[in-house]
């Protein structure tokens, strides 16, 4: 089942221009508008979120928009940087997220994440992290994802607060509610169903189609059909005009996944010479197998490093052939180094000079390709006296900083996400629990060492300029070993309540 995404940019052509001007650009609560033209009129053909509020729309003549507000800012549009601009970040969505993107002008772009959603842990962590991206960068973004190109694209206009995830099947029925505005249709055609009563998707999808088609045309039909997939719409996807791609097609249509996985290894091949030539190795391999009812499949591949191993490319790429649907046939396959990086060849070691290093980076990208690259990382040290601030997730290849974890006292080998609230009896002010409860359990402590005292980190936050905890290593009655604190000092109040927490658990 194909899964599309729509991303929806509302403020498209400001947000574009603010980031082009950059300091000079006026202040975000400032009441802009972007002025084309029209024939010989002046229109508005964008305008920010305040001067929204105060009544201008897109579309109104720029001199019954002064009449309202007589001090807006104007700045002339440009729609051939829009394009180009919206271009550009199409071409860095097809780096980072799918194989399969194209711009949705005037103000989105549609991505086709079949194969792929699952190299970012999934569809919502996928579009999520695309909004926050786009968001950092002063762009303002909606996206939503569904079965058809016409439910992602309602859906990210109407439904996304940002996102939405439109459950499998169940485009036409998420859709309904929505404001026909979202059928991609000409304003004329929105205006004369406004006449007729109809309000909503649903209420067009209810009625026969054929007296609808004949006062507004075909297009009404078609995007009817295009919602539930009646209809298919297929992506023309962005080439990146310099990416290194291998071709090959076919007098008959192929289909048999013995016969797809031989033709996916010789257009390795046929890669990596091309790779080897302009010195790179690939970071990210796109495999398009044009089908021939004009629709698309793709498979997405991802290394950790720069790599430019036939066997270890082919490989990736096998392994996903399972997902690919070739219906009633394929008729060319399309391989192409969508993100490449400069590859420096060392030397290997010898059993004569040293043993050579064990080579992870193939099992790394075998599961990462299979689980999310997201999904995998390795802890690195961190410098801090805080236990859950001494520590960080990093790529599972990073380079070792050669730094560690310092102090004599031992820590445990399990850390809670966040401290967990306990029920202790001890003596103060400074013993170890006789007994504690935690998680309804109560368990008598046995032995006990401690306390290793822990400040705050005066010197990143002023809250923490006289929060103390007070650690202990404790064993209970079965030998089961845990980390637990006290919070303060039980002598001034400013360093904390008395509290305990149980902290981590020993192995």
């Amino acid at each position: 089942m194909p899964r599309v995404v729509s991303l929806f940019l509302p403020g498209w052509p400001i947000d574009r221009l603010r980031r082009a001007l950059g300091a000079e650009v006026p202040p975000p609560d400032s009441r802009l508008v972007l002025v084309g033209r029209e024939g010989t009129r002046r229109v508005v053909t964008a305008v920010s979120r305040p001067a929204e509020q105060a009544g201008l729309r897109v579309g109104m003549p720029l001199t019954k928009a002064h009449a309202l507000l007589p001090d807006i800012l104007t700045l002339p549009a440009d729609p051939a940087a829009d394009a180009t601009a919206l271009e550009r970040l199409s071409l860095w969505a097809l780096q980072h997220y799918a194989p399969i993107v194209a711009p949705d002008p005037p103000d989105g772009l549609v991505i086709d994440t079949t194969g792929a959603d699952h190299l970012h842990g999934g569809e919502a962590l996928m579009l999520s992290g695309l909004v926050n991206r786009l968001g950092a960068s002063g762009i303002t973004a909606r996206a939503a994802v569904a079965d058809t190109w016409g439910a992602a694209f309602a859906a990210a206009r109407f439904l996304a607060d940002p996102v939405r995830v439109i459950p499998a099947g169940r485009a036409v029925e998420s859709v309904s509610p929505l404001p026909i505005r979202g059928l991609r249709i000409p304003p004329d055609i929105v205006a004369g169903l406004h006449v007729l009563g109809f309000s909503t998707i649903g209420d067009l999808l209810a009625v026969p189609r054929a007296p609808l088609v004949l006062r507004f045309g075909p297009i009404l039909g078609r995007r009817l059909d295009q919602i539930d997939g009646v209809v298919r719409e297929p992506v023309d996807p962005l080439r990146d005009p310099e990416r290194i791609v291998a071709r090959k097609g076919f007098g008959e249509p192929i289909g048999a996944p013995d016969t797809i996985a031989r033709y996916t290894t010789a257009l390795v091949h046929d890669l990596c010479q091309a790779l080897e030539k302009r010195g790179l190795g690939a970071r990210r391999l796109d495999l398009i197998f044009h089908r021939v009812d004009n629709s698309l499949q793709a498979i997405r591949v991802g290394t950790a490093r720069p790599v430019r191993d036939e066997k270890r490319l082919a490989r990736l790429l096998c392994d996903r052939i399972e997902t690919i649907e070739p219906g009633f046939g394929i008729e060319v396959m399309e391989l192409s180094a969508t993100l490449a990086e400069p590859l420096v060849l060392q030397q290997a070691a010898t059993s004569l000079i040293e043993a050579a290093p064990a080579d992870i980076a193939g099992l790394v990208d075998v599961i990462a390709n299979r689980i999310g690259a997201s999904r995998l990382y390795r802890i690195a040290p961190v410098e801090s006296d805080v236990p859950e601030r001494s520590f960080q997730r990093v790529a599972p290849l990073a380079p070792d900083a050669g730094a560690t974890w310092q102090g004599q006292w031992p820590r445990p080998s399990r850390l809670l996400a966040r401290p967990e609230p306990i029920e202790v009896m001890a003596l103060l002010p400074d013993h170890p629990p006789a007994s504690f409860t935690w998680r309804g359990v109560r368990r008598l402590v046995k032995r006990a060492d401690g306390p290793e005292r822990v400040f705050g980190e005066w010197w990143k936050r002023d809250g923490e300029r006289a929060a103390v905890r007070d650690y202990f290593q404790v064993e209970d009655a079965v030998g089961e070993r845990f980390w637990l604190f006290r919070s303060g000092d039980e002598v001034q109040a400013a360093r904390g309540l008395g509290r305990w927490f149980l902290h981590g658990i020993f192995a």
